[in-house]
């Protein structure tokens, strides 16, 4: 419910120039064992901290991969529990259990789709 006050993860943008997703193809960079990452398997939970934002998804990995190992970088394809203003290109950090394992970056967002005109609408 809005309550008229900024709350954490909004972003300030002009009206249409960002989509707010809950889905995107991302390349993600794990960190060494000794520095807390973990191995990520298709269907992981991750807490995924983009901008000012902190948003659980899951992980899918190509079916060939099946896991991504620490110190791999590898391309997967996240579902957001909440949709995030996200734009290709961006960067994110992951969490697992409290502790970072890695980070990524946002390499295909969904086809923006153009909803149909509403009958009796100018289109202006």
């Amino acid at each position: 419910m809005p309550t008229g006050r900024v709350e954490r993860g909004q972003v300030l943008v002009a009206p249409g120039s960002v989509d707010a997703q809950v889905g995107f193809a991302a390349d993600i960079s794990l960190l060494a064992e000794e520095h807390g990452a973990v191995e990520v398997r298709t269907g992981e939970r991750l807490r995924f901290h983009i901008r000012t934002a902190a948003v659980w998804g899951v992980v899918a990995l190509p079916h060939d991969s099946g896991v991504l190992r620490p110190l791999h970088l590898g391309a997967v394809t996240v579902t957001l529990e909440q949709p995030v203003a996200l734009e290709e290109g961006q960067s994110f950090a992951l969490r697992h259990r409290g502790r970072a394992v890695g980070s990524g970056t946002v390499t295909r967002l969904p086809r923006r789709v153009t909803p149909p005109a509403r009958p009796g609408s100018t289109g202006t």
